[in-house]
């Protein structure tokens, strides 16, 4: 089946041919076998052009309103079936919406966020990926309920994570899902705990819920890059989630805390490019929109020399590195991906091992 075309959703016998990245096109898929580009979300009007064709959803597209900051901004937002040419230019996607729901509630019926979920694997073909952020009902120690933030009853809840987000992710996405994140929030100096705590409550939860070498944690507070956590996540063969974000040391000092190790037993680590260093969600959020363009100034360009090199590093000890690009790091994440592709094909490492 040719991939411009709309095709039968779920057809198992689809696959793309191999073919030949090409960053000028906005082509990231076969950029190197261990190296594999993405995004944070999808269906952003302002990628048209670069991902989406300009006529194919006209009439189509839904507006909905985004308070950012005290600002009311405007999204235009394209159909789910688009994710079938998203998968074109980019060979995995990191779902970012099921953060905020589990996929079954109390009673175990699917919520909304699990018919969304239903809805995109109707149109994957075989060899597209994607990454799910596991809600923060199971993973955050403070949710915020209106103004505040108050305590967190199913924190590292094993009950809850399997039997209403795992289980039924796994029976929604099978082969098509590559990775769990696991996104701590920001903990305050009055709020944190030590490194050894966290470990300690990690190391329960891992070996309470299923094994699998899908898992990966994102950490957003730099107190905890220590080595007793680190050592909780290499046992487990849990991930760490290198992440460039506003409250976090440059992607090459978190790599280098941990020993330059990558610590899942699947062989697979995740960079996330999420805000500038230093700037807040909002004002990262603000300076982005509409997320046409690069804005001048916005890309911290450490920020590109460090995904190069753990990108190579991953290749060196062997490892599938994913790198998931947010539009917040500097204004258009298929632009900002163009040019970690760019330095990545300049001088390419080789590496006789395929990736899994």
């Amino acid at each position: 089946m040719n991939p411009k075309d709309p095709g039968t959703a779920n057809d198992p016998g689809i696959t793309r041919a191999a073919g030949t990245a090409d960053p000028a096109r906005f082509l990231f898929r076969f950029l190197h076998p261990r190296i594999h580009m993405g995004t944070a979300s999808d269906r952003y009007s302002g990628w048209v052009g670069q991902i989406y064709s300009e006529l194919r959803y006209q009439g189509r597209m839904v507006k909905r309103s985004k308070k950012i900051g005290g600002r009311s901004l405007e999204e235009v937002v394209l159909p789910v079936d688009s994710v079938r040419e998203y998968f074109d230019h980019f060979e995995i996607l990191e779902l970012d919406y099921t953060f905020y729901s589990l996929l079954l509630d109390a009673a175990g019926q699917p919520t909304r966020t699990f018919q969304v979920l239903k809805a995109y694997s109707g149109f994957f073909s075989t060899d597209d990926h994607v990454l799910l952020k596991v809600p923060q009902v199971i993973f955050a120690q403070k949710l915020r309920r209106g103004a505040e933030f108050v305590s967190n009853p199913a924190y590292l809840d094993t009950d809850v994570f399997v039997r209403s987000f795992y289980e039924p992710a796994m029976s929604l996405l099978g082969h098509h899902l590559r990775g769990f994140i696991f996104e701590q929030e920001y903990r305050r100096k009055d709020e944190r705990g030590t490194p050894e705590l966290l470990a300690r409550d990690l190391d329960r939860f891992f070996s309470k819920i299923p094994k699998d070498d899908r898992y990966h944690v994102e950490l957003r507070t730099e107190h905890y890059l220590a080595r007793p956590v680190f050592d909780v996540l290499s046992t487990h063969g849990v991930g760490q989630v290198l992440s460039h974000w506003t409250w976090l040391p440059p992607l090459k000092d978190q790599f280098q805390r941990a020993g330059r190790a990558f610590f899942n037993s699947g062989r697979h680590a995740v960079v996330r490019l999420m805000t500038p260093i230093g700037t807040r969600y909002e004002t990262a959020y603000t300076l982005a929109y509409p997320f046409d363009r690069i804005i001048d100034g916005m890309i911290q360009p450490s920020m590109i020399d460090d995904t190069e090199a753990i990108a190579r590093e991953g290749v060196r000890q062997q490892t599938n590195v994913n790198i998931i690009v947010n539009n917040r790091a500097g204004g258009n994440a298929p632009l900002i991906a163009q040019r970690i592709a760019e330095r990545l094909l300049a001088g390419q490492a080789e590496d006789p091992t395929p990736g899994s």
